[in-house]
């Protein structure tokens, strides 16, 4: 059975490794996602402003389960706000921006 993937991941968007105590890692962050999806944000992103739901405090990726119907759009919503730590973001009541994935489909 083939599973069709319909979100790409963040790793489809560049990835790069870096060596961290020791051992490699692989990591989108500071890839070429940088420069093509964060130069396009707020121009070129529609988007929607709410707030965080208490059932989803410090879970981008119940979140992104919520707008997008699948968890796997947790780091977009996390680049889009500017989130590096879900802990430390992500409260009860905070201002969230869920951006429009289009951009991701093209």
């Amino acid at each position: 059975m083939k599973i069709q993937k319909v979100y790409p991941s963040r790793y489809d968007y560049g990835v790069k490794t870096i060596r961290h105590k020791g051992v490699d890692i692989t990591t989108s962050v500071n890839s070429e996602i940088e420069t093509t999806l964060l130069n396009k944000i707020p121009n070129e992103i529609d988007y929607q402003t709410g707030h965080c739901p208490t059932l989803a405090v410090h879970r981008p990726d119940t979140i992104s389960h919520i707008f997008y119907n699948s968890p796997s759009r947790w780091w977009f919503i996390q680049l889009f706000n500017n989130i590096n730590d879900p802990f430390e973001a992500l409260n009860g009541g905070d201002r969230v921006l869920i951006p429009s994935d289009d951009i991701l489909r093209t």
